[in-house]
């Protein structure tokens, strides 16, 4: 497996090296050096990264929890 990641929880300032958006997965390669990805860009390029041995810091399960569509009650 490749290098250790330190667990820091990505932030809402943490943005994706492909596209700019949220990142939600954080790559550490082999030889060094850090990427930061979105769901997407991160989801489509696992399987090559993980043949690469780089360690991977998965944290999109937090988009699996949306928003409510109304206003709970009493906040109407």
């Amino acid at each position: 497996m490749g290098a250790a990641i330190a667990q820091e929880t990505l932030t809402a300032a943490d943005r994706c090296d492909r596209c700019g958006a949220r990142a939600y997965m954080r790559v550490v390669l082999p030889g060094g050096g850090e990427l930061l990805f979105c769901a997407h860009h991160g989801h489509a390029h696992k399987d090559a990264l993980t043949a690469a041995e780089a360690s991977i810091q998965d944290e999109s399960k937090n988009l699996s929890s949306p928003a409510p569509a109304t206003a709970p009650e009493g906040e109407r």
